[in-house]
């Protein structure tokens, strides 16, 4: 069995989140041969070195999984792109690139966040492009963590704000754009989060069918993708 999740935005601020993750961890991923976490896992993370005693007792958590034997990936998001190679070690975890080819349910799966497939909102695209560059990045990290801590303010306040104002067809993938990354990548299915819009969607990659999976985010309800014996099953769950 292996458990698929994403967009956590795990932050003191939502003990109920921190809960309902910490319980997965010790009930239902240790069951897991693999944890997949496809991006924005914390609400925001200005790099390694500045790590909270919050974000270490998650790390120690993901160690505690790590050494019961089951893996754990993690995959970048938009909020969370400067966690490091450091950080993994601690963790117990392998940082995947995105997007990621794996073998699931006996197939390959395109693994992504799913931020880079919304092409229509080009502000953010160009944004994506400038702080993804390892140029940036390495400035970016190099940064006094005053700086970092204001500039990851006024980054988080003013994607809230314009998200608000954007169309949602500008905030949602590109329709073009799914089968064009699928048919990249040889695969009939897709799974991503970043969007908050859980659902499986069937679609046609030239002549064949696949499929587009969701994962959903954690807020008021947990989401969960799960990998086994009967297929790909995407369902919530209640905070304890």
């Amino acid at each position: 069995m292996i458990l698929l999740i994403s967009d956590l935005h795990l932050q003191e601020e939502r003990p109920d989140i921190t809960r309902a993750f910490l319980d997965l961890l010790a009930t239902r991923a240790r069951s897991a041969q693999a944890l997949y976490i496809l991006g924005d896992f914390f609400e925001a993370w200005i790099g390694d070195d500045a790590m909270t005693p919050y974000q270490a007792s998650i790390c120690q958590a993901l160690r505690a999984l790590s050494d019961t034997g089951t893996q754990v990936f993690l995959m970048h998001g938009n909020r969370d792109f400067l966690i490091g190679q450091a950080f993994c070690k601690a963790a117990g975890a392998t940082l995947l690139p995105d997007p990621s080819v794996v073998e699931l349910g006996g197939e390959p799966v395109l693994l992504m966040h799913g931020d880079s497939l919304c092409t229509r909102d080009e502000g953010y695209m160009k944004l994506r492009r400038y702080l993804r560059n390892p140029v940036s990045l390495w400035a970016l990290r190099h940064l006094p963590l005053r700086t970092r801590h204001k500039l990851a303010r006024k980054l988080r306040s003013e994607s809230r704000a314009q998200t608000r104002m954007k169309a949602n067809d500008i905030v949602d993938v590109t329709p073009e754009e799914v089968p064009r990354v699928m048919r990249q990548h040889g695969v009939r299915t897709l799974v991503h989060g970043h969007t908050h819009r859980p659902a499986i969607h069937k679609l046609m990659v030239g002549d064949a069918p696949a499929r587009r999976i969701v994962l959903g985010d954690w807020d008021r309800q947990g989401w969960a993708l799960q990998v086994d014996e009967q297929g790909f099953q995407l369902a919530p769950f209640d905070f304890a």
